[in-house]
């Protein structure tokens, strides 16, 4: 039997003006937003980038302070590559990331810092649809991301971080999470797609690092920007689930 076709998308909301991202690693907004962030920043958007790891544990030919440089050194390169002029990496431990109390503080402090009306993450589903199964590190930070936007509103929440300036933050209207299997968003990336490509090769090394001979940045871009540009009339798109803040929601 054939198979059923997906439902379209409904376009994603652009009448925000600054957006965060807060993502694993180096490497995991290219594999799925970057071209979406290239159309923000176009428009004359804020995004920001926050890696809470450095990659480090993502190279094995490289010992992890090495590929710490390599990876922080690649991906401030392919955040450059789209717009976006500053990325923080948090420091945490590459490939151990645990859901909870300290993760969330560490990201509720920089959602307080930047001030963000939209704050994106990756997919935190257990799998990318199927039976692929997702990373632990991205279903940790993504479940964070959600709680955290929620807790920086909360002046109870983390007291300890509202000094020298900084206040609660609840303006999160949503978190929006890419490469979800059960996103029901999406946002035309045709005229940016060559950026975000341009920003996924950036991550030579660590591509390289893992060994996919003949990996072609545009190709496997394409693969999943296409079938996703067809549920929005498009030639590309990206993809996004859509988590609604606020008490209640």
């Amino acid at each position: 039997m054939p198979e059923t076709p997906l439902p379209p998308l409904e376009p994603l909301a652009e009448d925000w003006q600054r957006a965060l991202c807060v993502v694993a690693h180096p490497d995991d907004m290219e594999f799925g937003a970057a071209a979406a962030v290239a159309r923000w920043t176009g428009q004359g958007k804020q995004v920001g980038y926050c890696m809470v790891t450095s990659g480090e544990a993502g190279i094995d030919a490289l010992a992890p302070d090495q590929c710490r440089a390599v990876r922080e050194a690649e991906q401030v390169a392919s955040a450059r590559a789209v717009g976006v002029p500053v990325v923080e990496f948090l420091g945490m431990p590459d490939g151990v990331l645990e859901y909870g109390v300290p993760l969330r503080r560490a990201i509720a402090e920089v959602v307080r810092r930047a001030r963000p009306d939209i704050v994106i993450t990756g997919n935190f589903r257990e799998t990318w649809g199927g039976r692929n199964l997702n990373q632990a590190d991205h279903v940790a930070v993504g479940r964070a991301v959600v709680d955290a936007a929620r807790d920086a509103g909360n002046r109870w929440v983390f007291p300890e971080q509202l000094r020298d300036g900084t206040e609660p933050w609840g303006g999160v209207r949503e978190v929006w999470a890419f490469g979800s299997p059960e996103a029901a968003h999406g946002v035309d990336t045709t005229d940016t797609f060559d950026a975000g490509v341009a920003s996924l090769e950036a991550h030579s090394a660590y591509i390289e690092g893992l060994g996919w001979e003949h990996f072609d940045a545009r190709e496997f871009l394409e693969g999943t920007s296409r079938p996703t540009g067809q549920r929005l009339g498009v030639t590309f798109g990206a993809a996004f689930e859509v988590f609604p803040m606020g008490w209640g929601s």
